[in-house]
């Protein structure tokens, strides 16, 4: 399968453009993005900021819009430091959906100049259209000049809204029309056992283009009662997750171009797997798992849904009673409050786990004074739960992708669901506010992947 050429945006960098492009005049406006990118075979842009065009710097009209090209002086600095590539942008007021012969002899006067101000950095320089319903079109030249238009424009905000070149409208949820349009689009799932084993089955079987499948782990014997798909012959056979759960998805839609990566997300080989997708299902049961997600998520620009499933108890008369059945699905939107922002993780969880990994000594000591929580019970019979839970995560996408629901999607970034009080508890996005992650925002594959020095490219065998 062919991979689209892709921007992504998000929600908030694509509303700011929207109110800047459209005030209400009928005249053309204009605007710059700086962009990370993601380097492999396909081209994807990542929308790291925006920069407005005063309005009374230009001249505008209502087919045309120019403006002094000294106010790009400082955005070029930036975009030569940093390595970003550089779109201007511009509205059509009347939805001409088209670039415009106006359009492709103002590129042809500008976008070489910008090339020799970036001194040959390896990097694009586009422009774009936006009409009055957010719709926007995307082109990038190469030095030469021959312009490409981006397949798709993915904006990823209460709403997750895949724009095609073609300008297809999204379908109805749940028919086929939605299934033909999930072919265009790339899944990446985060843990591949309890809750992520059902969450590929939906994907696999919704239609998606893609789907990558990311854990380390072997199929062993205590995962039988909650992995679909898992047979005694497969923890016999040592078999990877992801290589299994690859062989099940091929078995009941064989085109689908299915990646099993069977490495930590942790890896810098599974980050860039990741980044590619258009959606992440974030299923592990790891502090450091979904820290690792809420970054990919922001430098990437991509939506993210992440699940759990608990199950408290507490000590009644020497007796451990069931204290409650709890799921949660929160909705991640890059720019917006990350996991560690609404606190599904903390530093405390993570100095935890790092414990567990270098000084299981010091771990089990200071589990014992209270400093720190225990870990899971590790055979739960909980596959009824996952399945609950992992349908409302993969529902949670469908809500955004195709809108269904009589509400508007911002009420929703996080569902809580109490299966003792059978009770549902919504949160809007407004309840969090966005602190951790806002300076990856658009990074892309910049060197060191993620800022984590870790993650930088691996010297050449034999290099010194």
């Amino acid at each position: 399968m062919s991979l689209p050429k892709r921007l992504a945006i998000s929600g908030f960098h694509h509303a700011t453009l929207a109110a800047h492009l459209f005030p209400g005049d009928g005249l053309e406006a204009a605007a710059v993005a700086l962009c990370g990118k993601l380097a492999g075979t396909a081209t994807k842009l990542c929308v790291q900021d925006v920069i407005l065009i005063p309005h009374e710097r230009c001249d505008r009209a209502i087919d045309a819009v120019s403006w002094p090209t000294d106010l790009l002086e400082e955005t070029l600095n930036r975009a030569k430091a940093d390595d970003l590539s550089v779109l201007l942008i511009h509205s059509h007021p009347r939805g001409f959906w088209e670039f415009s012969e106006k359009d492709d002899r103002s590129d042809a006067d500008v976008v070489p100049d910008i090339f020799d101000e970036l001194e040959g950095k390896a990097v694009h320089v586009g422009t774009a259209i936006m009409i009055a319903d957010g719709a926007m079109k995307v082109r990038i030249y190469d030095q030469e000049m021959q312009p490409t238009v981006l397949d798709q424009v993915l904006v990823a905000g209460n709403d997750i809204r895949v724009i095609r070149s073609e300008r297809r409208m999204a379908p109805m949820a749940f028919g086929k029309d939605m299934t033909a349009q999930l072919e265009d689009l790339h899944a990446c799932i985060v843990g591949v056992s309890g809750t992520g084993s059902v969450v590929a089955e939906q994907t696999g079987r919704l239609g998606f283009g893609r789907i990558t499948l990311i854990d380390p782990d072997h199929i062993e014997f205590k995962n039988l009662n909650r992995i679909l798909n898992s047979t005694a012959a497969d923890v016999e056979a040592e078999r990877l997750k992801p290589e299994r759960f690859r062989e099940a998805i091929l078995s009941f839609r064989p085109n689908t171009d299915v990646r099993a990566i069977s490495l930590s997300i942790e890896d810098r080989e599974a980050v860039l797997a990741a980044a590619d997708a258009d959606v992440l299902f974030c299923c592990v049961d790891t502090a450091t798992g979904r820290q690792m997600c809420d970054l990919i998520a922001n430098a990437f620009v991509i939506p993210l849904i992440d699940v759990g499933v608990t199950i408290p108890t507490a000590k009644a008369e020497e007796v451990r009673e069931i204290a409650d059945v709890v799921g949660r699905i929160d909705y991640i939107q890059p720019a917006g409050s990350t996991l560690y922002d609404r606190g599904v993780y903390t530093q405390r969880t993570l100095r935890a786990e790092e414990l567990v990994r270098t000084d299981p000594d010091r771990y089990a000591e200071e589990l014992a004074d209270g400093y720190i929580d225990g870990a899971p019970e590790e055979e739960p019979s909980v596959i009824s739960l996952n399945m609950r839970a992992a349908s409302a995560a993969v529902n949670e996408f469908i809500a955004r992708a195709f809108p269904y629901r009589f509400e508007p999607n911002r009420y929703y970034a996080r569902t809580e669901f109490s299966l003792a009080e059978m009770s549902e508890s919504y949160f809007s996005e407004v309840t969090w506010t966005a602190n951790s992650c806002l300076s990856l925002i658009g990074r892309g594959g910049k060197e060191p992947l993620l800022g984590i020095p870790s993650l930088g490219p691996r010297p050449l065998r034999g290099a010194a």
